[in-house]
């Protein structure tokens, strides 16, 4: 009797001996039949050893056979964990879809380095594939997200699986400016930071009040309210624990006479976000809600009207805008025509400004 550590690769030799000496494809199709079959009753019991023999004649038998068969070598091989590395990557880089599209989107033999050259340099079919993987990683999303169409970038923010980095994270919610439907791909990601989904929120509102106006001029007032109405539910239930926190935080600071304009700007230098327009907002004496519409604006003069407001000094709003500017992944900006805008913006002149904001907004000023 034939011992385990000798049965696979005893068998082997033998079908590939006679897959070599016919020397049809059709020989060659029926020995990768067989050898499959071998390999997958049997994957649970086979050392290193015997996977790097299966690897080696799986190679050979490929060679020249149709894309039917290598397509069902590759279904076959693509759910098992132990499946032979380098004939994973084989099928994995080969041109056909049909052949490729399961061992990308399932086998966990695939290395990352592997799937990342295969998302910068394959079809777009193949980006797809890869996109339903079970776990895709911050740097392969990158990857995804910078080259995919709209069906690979959409199918990419849809899978739960996927970790997706601040880059994609910013470059996704400029694209969904233009895409409904990728806006409420995004907006539904239960690990979208907030100060994304607060701009995510504030261009889908503006999109889709014009929508709504356009389609009916003489509903054009109503149509407003109900949308600002409905903007505000969605930002009270996009209210995070952690979101709760820092502002019971920055509260009790405030409440205590602890918050001041260096711990604000602690919170900015530290990236935090909450924490950062909660403070700002405690110190121009305005609602957070208000505080944060501004914050969010893509122009930084928000932020220079709640810190002039506040009465902070440059060096604190250097802070804050360098931080909106880390969080956005946005452009740098010019810090010194910037300090010379806020050396010459006047008190007064911002308060006016902060009344308007208040104004639009309905909401008061805070004890």
């Amino acid at each position: 009797m034939r011992s385990k550590s000798e049965k696979p690769s005893e068998n082997l030799l033998e079908e590939l001996q006679t897959a070599r000496s016919h020397g049809t494809v059709a020989r060659r199709v029926e020995a990768l039949r067989r050898v499959t079959d071998l390999f997958i009753n049997n994957a649970v019991d086979y050392s290193g050893e015997h996977i790097r023999v299966f690897d080696d004649v799986f190679q050979c038998l490929i060679e020249q056979i149709e894309a039917s068969a290598r397509t069902l070598l590759a279904n076959r091989l693509a759910p098992i964990a132990a499946a032979p590395p380098k004939i994973i990557r084989t099928l994995a880089l080969d041109e056909v879809i049909e052949v490729s599209g399961p061992v990308l989107s399932k086998s966990e033999r695939l290395d990352e380095a592997t799937l990342i050259e295969i998302a910068r340099t394959r079809s777009q079919a193949h980006l797809k594939a890869i996109s339903l993987r079970r776990v895709l990683s911050e740097a392969l999303t990158d990857v995804l997200v910078a080259r995919g169409n709209e069906d690979v970038v959409q199918s990419t923010v849809s899978n739960p699986g996927a970790q997706l980095s601040e880059g994609s994270f910013t470059d996704l919610v400029t694209r969904a400016e233009r895409d409904d439907d990728l806006a409420t791909c995004i907006g539904l990601r239960p690990d979208l930071p907030r100060h994304h989904y607060l701009k995510l929120i504030a261009k889908a509102s503006l999109s889709v009040r014009r929508k709504l106006e356009t389609a009916h001029p003489e509903l054009a007032d109503e149509v407003s309210s109900v949308v600002q109405e409905a903007t505000q539910r969605v930002r009270a239930a996009a209210m995070t624990r952690q979101t709760e926190m820092a502002r019971a935080l920055v509260r009790s600071l405030h409440e205590d006479g602890r918050l001041n304009e260096f711990q604000v700007t602690s919170f900015a230098e530290q990236g935090k976000f909450d924490e950062t327009n909660a403070g700002l907002a405690a110190l121009a004496g305005v609602a957070v809600e208000t505080a944060e519409n501004m914050m969010i604006e893509s122009r930084n003069e928000g932020v220079m009207v709640l810190a002039k407001v506040a009465g902070m000094q440059w060096s604190s709003v250097r802070a804050i805008i360098a931080m909106r500017e880390k969080l956005s992944g946005g452009s740098k900006t010019d810090m010194l025509t910037l300090r010379d805008a806020y050396e010459a913006l006047r008190s007064s002149t911002a308060q006016q400004v902060l009344r308007f904001h208040r104004m639009q907004q309905g909401t008061t000023p805070v004890a």
